[in-house]
């Protein structure tokens, strides 16, 4: 991935709607969602969630299809994977197994997964 490209994604996912629906589609995998119900789930207007479907697809971290009448978007699961490569790359002094993601949940998440 070049600095660019890296850039743009960032930028895309810089923005707390943005990054709510990439991360809604990570979690629905390569089925995706059509967009109504990533605006349902979302809770924002048709025209708001053009304009951010939009940017991410500019990014390169989704994809769309067209299903019947349907469009249909998806996480660019490889996109991700370059963006978080480029991030790690030259981590710890190269020596990327220290910079191993870690996953802490959230108060509000342990909560809904506890009900």
């Amino acid at each position: 991935m070049e600095s660019q490209e890296a850039v743009r994604a960032l930028e895309a996912l810089a923005q707390e709607s943005r990054l709510g629906v990439f991360r809604l589609l990570v979690e629905a995998g390569s089925e995706g969602l059509p967009a109504g119900r990533i605006a349902e789930r979302m809770k924002l207007p048709g025209p708001t969630l053009s304009f951010h479907l939009a940017q991410l697809k500019h990014s390169g971290l989704i994809s769309c299809r067209r299903e019947g009448t349907s469009l249909i978007y998806s996480a660019e699961f490889d996109a991700m994977n370059e963006l978080v490569g480029f991030m790690t790359e030259n981590c710890c002094g190269g020596d990327p197994a220290q910079c191993a993601p870690v996953r802490k949940v959230s108060r509000s998440k342990r909560k809904s997964r506890a009900a």
